[in-house]
């Protein structure tokens, strides 16, 4: 699916970016719950639940995404699985 930048939007369907490209790089031994991420045409990513592809979409930037991916590495996100 192709789509412009003004109608790509943080929350919107992930069926509205189309099924082809999702890629499920985090799945494991979870029962088949999974984030689910896209390349999208403009280079920002959308993650989707994988349990719910129809559901919202978050958008960011690749900035955004390698800020989140380096504060996990650096243990900020640790207070999100205690329990």
């Amino acid at each position: 699916m192709t789509t412009t930048d003004n109608t790509v939007y943080n929350g919107m369907p992930a069926s509205n970016l189309g099924e082809q490209g999702w890629e499920c790089p985090w799945s494991g031994p979870n029962g088949g719950q999974c984030v689910e991420t896209k390349q999208l045409a403009d280079g920002r990513i959308a993650l989707r639940q994988s349990t719910d592809p129809a559901g919202p979409a978050l958008i960011y930037t690749p900035q955004e995404m390698a800020a989140f991916v380096a504060g996990v590495k650096r243990g900020l996100a640790d207070h999100l699985m205690a329990g």
